[in-house]
């Protein structure tokens, strides 16, 4: 398996399909980078590739694995990235 793009290669791959400087390419994946954050709890979609959803966890039994004790786990607000279907279907291949 091949090691994932580091920013730096997304950053030269955008400025040479783009012609772009590279100062350029990465302000624009910073500045996407910082919208997706400010924007999160509203959802937030990038077409294609998948969205950004606020999802509320009920609270639930759980266990320690150290002692095996049963514990509470409280209701809490977590964040879940869920992959759009075609870049779904192009990394599995079905």
């Amino acid at each position: 398996m091949a090691n994932a793009m580091t920013k730096g290669q997304i950053t030269s791959h955008f400025a040479e399909k783009f012609t772009l400087k590279k100062s350029e390419a990465a302000a624009i994946l910073d500045e996407l980078a910082s919208l997706a954050a400010r924007e999160a709890k509203n959802g937030f979609t990038i077409p294609g590739i998948g969205k950004l959803v606020v999802v509320n966890r009920k609270a639930r039994m759980g266990r320690n694995p150290a002692t095996g004790e049963t514990i509470q786990i409280p209701a809490k607000t977590v964040l879940k990235f869920r992959i759009a279907k075609a870049a779904k279907e192009a990394a599995l291949g079905g």
